[in-house]
């Protein structure tokens, strides 16, 4: 799984809360791609839940 963060992002630390291993939240939100594995319902959730569709997974 591939998983980014369009320019979209406004940071509003929604896929933080939902998935703190793999995101993380500065100016815009961060993928650990190391921590993907494992964790694939979390990005799933937070992808639907992200406002603006910024997570993108491939």
């Amino acid at each position: 799984m591939k998983v980014t963060v369009n320019d979209s992002c406004i940071a509003c630390g929604a896929c933080e809360s939902v998935c703190d291993a793999v995101f993380s939240v500065e100016d815009v939100a961060k993928v650990n791609e190391a921590a993907v594995a494992g964790n694939e319902d979390g990005v799933k959730e937070a992808a639907d839940c992200c406002p603006v569709s910024a997570i993108e997974i491939a």
